[in-house]
């Protein structure tokens, strides 16, 4: 061995591939001369420190991948960042005095939800009103998107009403969530299967001072299945293309006036891409909470359609069926929880829809491209872990094969130190 400022180089014996050792650099470059791969293959036998060798440079490989991947995936969410800024200054300020009297409306109608207080209703949508700075602190929050009742608006009060009663306050004040995930996350349990007080959405309550009494109902949207017809032409609301019903002389029965899904107002946030799979809130929340329910004037006219009805009716003067032969009677009680109330901007321009639209499916772009980012990050940390463990074990074996060809005069007057130096792009002092 060779001795340069007081270091040794310790290299592979009986192998022609030269391994250069630093304990700083967790990456190697193996140099070795073309060889024919039936010689590479019996070295790789023979030699136990050719096979480690070629094991850790194999490990390095899929490491630099990882990172490629992940330097690959941030470029793609920059520029995804840049594109959605320039949509939104093209948008410019078309939300102004009547997006605040809108907003002012709504927070009154949440207001009012809000003496369900000890609800998982009432502490959701407590974090999305008063604590939303505070709720944004939790990844829990992140995964709901509110209550039924805070994501559809309906503009007239006679059919709100009925709309609200016929899904009843449970269904009204079910928690809306975008994956399993986070379904999962929200409650947690002890060894006794007793829930735990101070973790997932009893947590969340506890950090704003409420609890929760009681059982409360939460709809995942992933695992829903969603409308897979088509959609009305040019409409901006995205309402689904449900042929109407129609009497055996090919009229439509009097008195139909639309199918309840199709009379929910949806901001334009949530019509496309709330979940993975680029569907919207109108084709899985509310056409799973209405499916194909009819809405009709008067108890008279459902009545006269009521052989054309396969999932229900409601009529404006107070009559529900609920499925074919399933029929709701008596006085009409107002419902507890409504939608909120549609108001606000006129109906927006094509132009200024296209370009939310387009907004819309870039932020569901940049949210797959976060996903995979995610996955990249652990496994590169799982990579490093696993070609760290094997470096150690290569410059364990040098060292170990370093001691029985020296001589014992020479192994008591030096110190052995160990380097790695790689060719690593960009990087300056990691020469040969």
């Amino acid at each position: 061995m060779t001795n340069h400022s007081n270091e040794q180089q310790i290299y592979a014996q009986n192998s022609s591939p030269a391994l250069l050792v630093d304990q700083d650099w967790h990456d190697i470059t193996v140099k070795s001369e073309p060889k024919s791969e039936t010689l590479s293959q019996a070295e790789t036998a023979l030699n136990p420190s050719k096979k480690l060798q070629d094991a850790l440079e194999k490990k390095g490989l899929i490491l630099k991948k990882h990172e490629e991947n992940i330097k690959f995936l941030r470029r793609q969410e920059n520029t995804l960042n840049d594109t959605i800024l320039d949509l939104q200054v093209t948008l410019g300020k078309y939300h102004s005095s009547n997006s605040l009297a809108q907003e002012e409306s709504e927070l009154e109608n949440i207001q009012r939800k809000l003496k369900h207080t000890n609800s998982a209703a009432g502490i959701v949508c407590q974090l999305k009103t008063r604590h939303s700075t505070r709720g944004s602190q939790f990844p829990l929050t992140k995964g709901m998107l509110g209550i039924v009742a805070t994501l559809g608006k309906v503009d007239d009060d006679t059919i709100n009403s009925h709309l609200s009663s016929y899904l009843g306050k449970n269904n009204m004040l079910a928690v809306v969530c975008k994956t399993l995930d986070t379904v999962n996350a929200m409650e947690s349990y002890d060894k006794e299967g007793l829930v735990k007080k101070n973790s997932g959405i009893h947590g969340l309550g506890a950090s704003i001072g409420q609890t929760i009494d009681g059982r409360f109902r939460v709809i995942c949207l992933e695992c829903l299945s969603p409308y897979v017809g088509k959609f009305i032409t040019n409409d901006p609301q995205r309402r689904l293309d449900i042929q109407k019903p129609r009497l055996p002389d090919g009229e439509i029965p009097h008195g139909f006036i639309d199918y309840a899904v199709n009379m929910i107002h949806i901001e334009r946030e949530n019509l496309f891409y709330v979940t993975h799979d680029g569907h919207g809130l109108r084709e899985t929340l509310f056409y799973n909470l209405f499916s194909r329910v009819q809405v009709y004037q008067t108890r008279k006219d459902m009545m006269q359609a009521v052989s054309l009805i396969t999932d229900g009716a409601i009529s404006l003067d107070g009559e529900i069926i609920k499925s074919p032969g399933d029929y709701i009677f008596g006085a009409v009680e107002e419902a507890d929880v409504k939608f909120l109330k549609a108001s606000g901007p006129p109906c927006p321009t094509a132009d200024y829809s296209a370009i939310e639209d387009k907004i819309k499916k870039i932020e569901w772009e940049k949210e797959r491209i976060s996903d995979d980012l995610r996955r990249e990050q652990v496994l590169l940390k799982q990579a490093k872990v696993t070609f760290d463990a094997q470096r150690e074990e290569l410059i364990q074996f040098l060292a170990q094969s370093s001691k029985t060809v020296q001589s014992p005069a020479a192994r008591d007057g030096s110190a052995l130190r160990f380097q790695i130096k790689s060719e690593v792009k960009n990087e300056t002092g990691s020469g040969n």
